[in-house]
């Protein structure tokens, strides 16, 4: 098979949850650009809207279903939606996400149980119903779950997120064992573990330490516009079929200089 056939994902359906702006807008860009037809959720239904604009006027076809992913009886009628509209869900990337900073003898047991609610277990939910109705009777899927470069490590000193760093490591761990469990058939899980990029989640981090953070990343940035666009490619392309079950950083060479 060549390169280019390789890298072809042409006319397959993706669902990106969270996809509506920040990093699911990005990588839902960078699918659309290369033939995917999208489905997107968020919760907020002007964002949504925003962003299926964006998304038409590059070419790319898209349905944006509204929803909160924490809801996790709505996610057997979110399938149906992206199955009514295009048959089938080859590629799901599992974005959606919240934090939420907090001393941990204080933490809020609300606060604790909103982020897990969507960083992991609607992660299992969406996982769960996508796999026994559309990828392992195909055969066939290539799922992407967004961890985190805090699920590999704890915090800095005077950061205080102990459920985002507890629930990305979780996402590390359950996309292992569910590319252990769905390798025999032929579905790929791989976790994406970004470092900081611009966006409304990092941003009050970002205002309060951000030469702190730059000073300890080897490329010297934090992460852009494009920077998980070709990664999210390779990941949900053919190129990547004989990697599964890994976490892949994507944090300027931070983790690597730690």
């Amino acid at each position: 098979m060549s390169v280019k056939k390789l890298f072809d994902i042409q006319g397959k359906v993706a669902l990106i949850t969270g996809g509506s702006r920040g990093l699911g807008l990005q990588m839902a860009e960078a699918l659309g650009e290369m033939g995917c037809r999208l489905a997107i959720t968020a919760r907020k239904e002007a964002e949504l809207a925003k962003a299926r604009e964006h998304l038409e006027a590059q070419g790319i076809e898209v349905l944006t279903i509204p929803g909160n992913m924490a809801q996790f009886d709505t996610i057997p009628a979110l399938v149906d939606q992206v199955l009514e509209r295009y048959g089938t869900i080859d590629i799901l990337v599992n974005n959606a996400g919240a934090t939420w900073g907090a001393p941990a003898e204080d933490y809020p047991d609300e606060a604790w149980h909103k982020v897990m609610d969507l960083n992991i277990n609607a992660v299992f939910y969406l996982c769960r119903e996508v796999g026994r109705r559309v990828m392992i009777p195909k055969r066939q899927g290539k799922i992407i779950n967004i961890a985190s470069a805090a699920g590999l490590r704890g915090t800095a000193k005077g950061v205080t997120t102990i459920a985002y760093n507890t629930s990305k490591a979780a996402a590390v761990n359950f996309s292992r064992t569910l590319a252990s469990e769905w390798g025999r058939y032929n579905i790929n899980v791989n976790a994406v573990c970004p470092g900081f990029f611009e966006s409304r989640m990092t941003a009050g981090t970002l205002d309060t330490m951000g030469q702190t953070l730059l000073d300890k990343i080897p490329l010297g940035r934090i992460g852009g516009e494009e920077d998980l666009k070709g990664l999210t490619v390779f990941l949900a392309s053919e190129a990547s079929r004989h990697i599964t079950g890994q976490a892949i950083s994507v944090d300027g060479g931070a983790s690597a200089a730690a």
